[in-house]
């Protein structure tokens, strides 16, 4: 399964994005968001699957201080700095309304840009987002607070607290080389500190800003979830379905938090459904 090139940099007050594309340009635009402690990585399958159908044009990016973007000392990489700079890549796309499909921190990220920075949309997939207070896990919340410790972890002790984090999102578990993969660029010299400056930053007032304000999404939205979902309860879906007006709920059955590497197919097939009822030809 081979992964969108991000062969193109975008400069943002962050640091440098690494984004690219697949299918045919000029096709109707999907842009991807990936969540923490992910990249554009994770949605591989599925934007191949959804060029494949020659109707969609697929935009995947990583977010400043993950994947293959930038990661820098003192680097913003708060939600609020992840909202504005999604607004601004969608300027610099020059796309006319996307269908945007986000997932965990994506999630939170495709909202702010949209509710707060005037970013459109023809319709919006929130795959396990996270939306709602509360949300962290213990061990979330336990890195956060102790940062500046963890960073100093002896580099074989920081790999294996990652691949355990990440190992942790319920369903049926990550093929080793998958893990592996997601694992990488959180290491070396760049990597390590990144890590924890992510979690150190990520703060629920920059949901808490916006939760009030879902009643107001008036565009096309779709909440997959995770029956499963060791980080983020099924619970939380069908409260944030309930909060947008005429937003569907569907659950993925056998799929944990990272409902693209348990449940690829049947993601797929959801995603496709709500995508192709915007366009009805």
């Amino acid at each position: 399964m081979s992964e969108v090139l991000l062969t193109e940099t975008f400069r943002s007050a962050s640091g440098a994005v690494r984004w690219g594309t697949i299918g045919e340009a000029g096709q109707e635009p999907v842009v991807l968001c990936h969540g923490t402690p992910f990249s554009s990585y994770v949605w591989r399958g599925i934007a191949q699957a959804l060029a494949d159908t020659d109707r969609y044009q697929v935009f995947a990016w990583d977010m400043p201080g993950y994947g293959e973007s930038d990661m820098h000392t003192g680097q913003d990489v708060s939600l609020a700095a992840q909202g504005r700079v999604f607004a601004e890549l969608l300027a610099h796309w020059g796309t006319d309304e996307p269908f945007v499909v986000a997932h965990d921190f994506g999630g939170a990220v495709s909202l702010r840009a949209h509710l707060l920075h005037g970013a459109r949309y023809r319709a919006l997939a929130l795959v396990d987002p996270v939306a709602l207070a509360p949300w962290g896990t213990p061990s979330f919340r336990l890195l956060g607070r102790h940062a500046e410790v963890f960073e100093q972890l002896p580099p074989a002790l920081h790999r294996a607290l990652v691949r355990e984090y990440i190992g942790s999102t319920g369903g049926p578990g990550l093929h080793p080389t998958v893990l592996d993969r997601l694992v990488q660029p959180w290491l070396g010299e760049h990597g390590q500190p990144a890590f924890y400056r992510q979690i150190a930053q990520a703060n629920q007032a920059h949901t808490d800003e916006i939760q009030g304000r879902y009643g107001e999404i008036g565009l096309p939205t779709l909440v997959c979830w995770g029956e499963d979902d060791g980080w983020i309860p099924l619970a939380k879906g069908r409260q944030l379905a309930g909060l947008i007006p005429g937003a569907r709920f569907e659950p993925i059955a056998g799929a944990g938090h990272l409902v693209q590497e348990d449940a690829p197919a049947e993601l797929t097939a959801v995603l496709l459904d709500f995508l192709q009822e915007q366009q009805p030809y």
